[in-house]
């Protein structure tokens, strides 16, 4: 690392390595679940970590009536508690103030089956953690407290708050950092620990959950052709969203100037993930229910993207007698992750990429995120430039054998501190 002064590499020496790793695996130990006692326990834990000299501790009951009554809240796991917990180091001395934010929700596990290890154990091997969460994201929250911990460690008095976000719920749509922002916590500037690679991602695409119900006719299955098969009339519905996705990824590449998702062929993707049909082996189905996410890219209107969606499934209706007469049904529900982005230019985009240059000693990288996170709320709720960074490839998770490398959690944890130093501002010794 190269152009680090005394008190930076000071810093960076008195990052707690193993202290970090250890962090991980009680955090990956709790199966925090969207909605259950666990996601409040790995919030306590987070508040444990945190909880050292020269950091104060926020950790409050969020007030969930008041989150979910306002209008960028979205969810689809109903919660009777939640908790929230932000870690505050240094004071307003005249520098600017920073957020560096994670979430401790995660995504189930699925079929134990398809792991090579326990999910709610962190495993290390060739270099890297293995479990559900230890990349997306309890890897990255990891790496903001023990850079916040190493510059409180070190002695440092920074002129400006640095102040550690973690959040419950951003995996159904983000009530946790809305309720932080709510409950004042807000900066100059922002740093989502997504994993992006160690890539500087300014932008992030947007993606809503949408519901498509299509009606058929039951009949018993040996005269099935008195019926009408609500799977067969989703085929030309689907085809029509196929050619949709098609059609906006083509017109939405002309608006990427910058080039930051450049390498996606379909960066605001429209995936169907769920299918349900039908009750009965030997009856025709007479209903289909298809759920899925919405991409919408960086600069739409969200309420005219959703349109498009709602238009392309009533023509494709039209075209059909049976559901023309029986037009589906298209509802909004769930999970409402708005596209966001921060000028290339932007103090905290530029400071990032010198920090990122200095620990890695390598040119900076940017590019945009095909996927929704909570960088939406605090750019375009609370105003804060926010970016994404953080350790590990987003296509590990969500899937079997979840994984992080060690060496781009020690990385990330370095750049975090370094970035928090000079966006912050110290006293010099």
């Amino acid at each position: 690392m190269r152009n680090l002064n005394q008190t930076e590499q000071r810093v960076l020496a008195s990052i707690d390595e193993a202290g970090l790793l250890e962090a991980l695996a009680t955090l990956v130990s709790i199966p925090s679940l969207d909605g259950t006692d666990a996601e409040n326990d790995a919030q306590l834990a987070v508040a444990a970590l945190l909880d050292t000299p020269g950091i104060a501790v926020d950790c409050w009951e969020i007030d969930l009536p008041q989150v979910y009554s306002h209008p960028a809240c979205s969810w689809e796991v109903a919660r009777k508690r939640a908790l929230g917990v932000v870690g505050i180091l240094g004071a307003d001395r005249g520098g600017r103030s920073l957020i560096l934010n994670g979430h401790v929700d995660v995504v189930p596990a699925g079929d134990r089956r398809f792991w090579r290890s326990d999910p709610w154990q962190a495993t290390i091997a060739e270099g890297r953690v293995y479990g559900r969460g230890a990349l997306d994201m309890k890897g990255g929250l990891c790496c903001a407290i023990f850079a916040a911990r190493a510059i409180a460690a070190a002695g440092i008095q920074l002129r400006g708050r640095l102040l550690i976000q973690s959040v419950i719920g951003e995996e159904d749509g983000g009530l946790g950092t809305l309720a932080t922002i709510l409950r004042g916590h807000t900066a100059d500037a922002a740093i989502v620990a997504e994993p992006t690679e160690l890539k500087i991602a300014p932008a992030q695409a947007g993606a809503h959950n949408f519901r498509l119900t299509v009606y058929g006719a039951a009949a018993h299955g040996c005269v099935r052709e008195e019926g009408v098969s609500a799977i067969e009339k989703f085929v030309p519905l689907h085809q029509a969203i196929l050619a949709l996705e098609r059609a906006r990824n083509d017109r939405l590449r002309a608006t990427d100037p910058a080039g930051l998702f450049a390498r996606y062929r379909t960066p605001n993707a429209i995936c169907i993930g769920v299918v349900r049909a039908g009750e009965w082996a030997s009856s025709e189905a007479e209903q289909l229910v298809a759920e899925g996410r919405y991409g919408i890219g960086i600069g739409e209107d969200p309420a005219t993207a959703r349109a498009e969606l709602e238009q392309a499934i009533a023509a494709a209706a039209a075209q059909d007698p049976w559901l023309r007469a029986h037009p589906p049904t298209l509802e909004w529900w769930g999970g409402r992750f708005d596209p966001a982005s921060t000028p290339l230019d932007a103090s905290i985009v530029q400071t990032l990429a010198d920090c990122d240059q200095a620990v890695r000693e390598l040119p900076a990288r940017f590019e945009g995120m095909t996927y929704g996170a909570d960088m939406r709320l605090l750019v375009n709720v609370a105003g804060i430039p926010t970016v994404l960074y953080g350790p590990g490839d987003v296509r590990d998770a969500h899937r079997p054998n979840e994984s992080v490398a060690i060496a781009d959690l020690l990385t990330a944890t370095r750049v975090f501190a370094l970035t928090a130093l000079r966006f912050c501002g110290y006293d010099e010794e």
